[in-house]
Parts: structure tokens; sequence; C-alpha cells
């Protein structure tokens, strides 16, 4: 590695992980990183990201920073995934409950704000 990491954050790209906030379920907007943020919203968007690698990147940060496997995020990140990978139809009723978490994040004030 060419950076030097402390034993509370640990990376293995260039996005952080804050170990001591890790699965928290308390996630402020603010300290979500720029890419997670980005990449979030066009989940959420109308034209969602089309590559898996990144929407798995997402996924990854919302697993940890957020409520683990139960994370809303994570759920339809991973639901996303999936469904680019396999070509099958996604969960809507995971892309609501989804769309309502960022609401409550504080990622927008309503769900069609995202959209």
């Amino acid at each position: 590695m060419s950076q030097q990491q402390s034993f509370d954050t640990v990376s293995i790209d260039e996005i952080p992980v804050d170990i001591d906030n890790t699965q928290s379920a308390e996630v402020d907007p603010a300290d979500v990183p720029d890419e997670i943020e980005s990449i979030t919203r066009g989940l959420a968007s109308e034209q969602p990201p089309t590559n898996p690698i990144v929407v798995l990147k997402a996924a990854r940060w919302w697993y940890l920073h957020g409520k683990g496997g139960t994370d809303p995020a994570f759920q339809w990140a991973i639901e996303w995934a999936r469904h680019l990978a396999t070509d099958t139809p996604s969960d809507v009723k995971r892309f609501d409950k989804f769309l309502e978490y960022l609401v409550t994040v504080g990622f927008a004030d309503e769900k069609g704000d995202l959209r």
C-alpha cells in the first residue's frame, strides 16, 4: 500500500471505511462520500447505473456504514446488481423501501425528489 492507514480506518480502494462507525445504523448524509452519494442517487433515478461493479461498491459502503444486511440502500443495490447480472425483474417493494429510507436518512424531503 502506498498510503498509511490508521487502525480505525481501512480501505481497499479510495473510499475509506471508518471502523468506528461500521453498522451504526445512523447515517448522516454529510458523512457519505461523494462517489457513494452519487451512485446512491443514481440508483434512485430513472436511469440507474448499469455497471454491477459500481453498484456493488455502493452496496459495500451501505452494508458497512448503515444497518448491515438489513440496510435498505444495501438491499436495493444488491437487488439492482442481481437484476443487471440476470436480467430478471427487480423487486418494486424493495425499491420503494429504498426511496423511503433515503428520505429518512436525509437525501431528499420526498421520494419524488429522488426521481
